[in-house]
C-alpha cells in the first residue's frame, strides 16, 4: 500500500471586505464580522489551522446612487475589488490561503483575478467552483439594476468596463478566466438574456435541475474532474447558494436550493480532493439574518471546506 504523504496545515489568511457596494441592498457590509462573531477563527483552529485575521479593507463608503451609463457605484466597485485584488495576490504570494469574508458577490471579480494572475506566475491550472443560485454573468446592456454584483463573471470573461476587466493585468491581455475554467453550482435563478449569454461562453453549469436529477456526489464527481496537483481550486461561495430556509440571511434568497447534507456533501467532496488553495465567502447580510443563523451555519460548512466531516472517514492521501 503507497503510504499516505502528510502535508502541513496551510496557513488561512482572513481578509475582510466590509461593503455592500454591488448589491441591490445594503447589510453585506456587516458580514465580515458576523462571521467573526459566529466563531470562524476558533473553528479554524480547531481543524489544525494557523489562521490570521489580517482585518478589513478599508474602502469607498457606499454613495447609494441610481445607475450611471448601466452600472451602479462604478469607481467605488472598482476601488474594492483593487482593494481586493492586492491583498489577495499578496497572500498568495506568501504561500497562504487567502479567504475572503465579503461583502456582496462583485468582490469575487477582484479575488479571482487576483488568483488568476498567481497561477499564471506559478505555473498552476486554474479550476473555480462557483456556488450561487445566481450566474452573475449579466451585462450593463441585459439588467436594468446596473448592480454589480450580478455581473463579476461576465466581466471576469472580459464582459464589462475595463477597469474591472483588467483587474488580472495578464501579460496578452485576455480576459481572468476561460469556460474551461470555472463550473457553477446550484444555479436556479438566470435572467433569459443572461441565459443565452450564458450558453454562448460554453460555461459548464449544474442547476437545480441537475442536482435533483443526478444528486450532489455526481455533480461535485464532475466539477472536480481533473483537479490534480498542478490544480489551484479556488472556491467563491455565495451564502445564497443554500436554501433560504437554512440561511435567510443574504440579500437575494431563491427557493429550492442544496439541503443542509447537499451543501455538506459538497464541501467534504471539495475538502476530499485535497486542493482547496484559495476561498471566498460573501453576500452574508446580518441585517436579514435570524441570530445570526446564517454566519454560523456558514462556517459550519467552511470548517467541512477544511477538513471537518460527519462521517468517521479518514481523509485520501494526496
Amino acid at each position: 500500500m503507497k503510504p499516505s504523504v502528510q502535508h502541513a496545515a496551510p496557513t488561512v489568511a482572513l481578509i475582510g471586505a466590509p461593503t455592500d457596494i454591488g448589491a441591490g441592498a445594503r447589510g453585506a457590509s456587516m458580514g465580515p464580522e458576523a462571521l467573526r462573531v459566529a466563531g470562524l477563527q476558533s473553528a479554524l483552529e480547531s481543524h489544525g489551522l494557523h489562521v490570521l485575521d489580517r482585518g478589513n479593507l478599508n474602502g469607498p463608503a457606499n454613495p447609494w446612487q441610481p445607475p450611471l451609463e448601466g452600472y451602479r457605484h462604478l469607481p467605488e466597485v472598482v476601488a474594492w475589488n483593487q482593494l481586493v485584488f492586492d491583498a489577495v495576490r499578496a497572500e498568495l504570494q506568501a504561500g497562504h490561503l487567502p479567504l475572503l469574508l465579503g461583502g456582496d458577490h462583485c468582490l469575487g471579480l477582484g479575488s479571482i483575478a487576483a488568483v488568476a494572475r498567481h497561477c499564471l506566475d506559478a505555473g498552476k491550472q486554474l479550476r473555480v467552483l462557483w456556488l450561487d443560485a445566481h450566474a452573475d454573468f449579466n451585462t450593463s446592456t441585459l439588467t436594468p439594476s446596473g448592480n454589480l454584483h450580478g455581473m463579476p463573471v461576465a466581466c471576469l470573461f472580459g464582459l464589462g468596463p475595463d477597469p474591472l476587466t483588467r483587474l488580472a493585468r495578464l501579460p496578452d491581455g485576455s480576459p481572468a478566466l476561460r469556460a474551461a475554467q470555472i463550473r457553477q453550482i446550484g444555479i436556479r435563478s438566470v435572467d433569459a438574456g443572461e441565459k443565452e449569454l450564458v450558453h454562448a461562453q460554453g460555461l459548464e453549469v449544474y442547476d437545480m435541475r441537475f442536482i435533483d436529477e443526478t444528486g450532489m456526489r455526481e455533480t461535485m464527481q464532475r466539477a472536480l474532474a481533473g483537479v490534480d496537483e498542478s490544480t489551484h481550486l479556488h472556491v467563491s461561495f455565495d451564502v445564497d447558494f443554500l436554501d433560504p430556509e437554512l440561511a435567510p440571511g443574504v440579500g437575494t434568497t431563491v427557493a429550492g436550493g442544496p439541503t443542509y447534507r447537499e451543501a455538506q456533501l459538497c464541501m467534504e467532496m471539495i475538502a476530499d480532493s485535497g486542493r482547496l488553495a484559495s476561498l471566498d465567502i460573501v453576500e452574508l447580510n446580518p441585517a436579514l439574518d435570524v441570530r445570526n443563523k446564517t454566519a454560523c451555519l456558514a462556517v459550519d460548512l467552511i470548517e467541512s471546506l477544511f477538513g471537518k466531516s460527519t462521517l468517521m472517514r479518514q481523509r485520501p492521501a494526496q
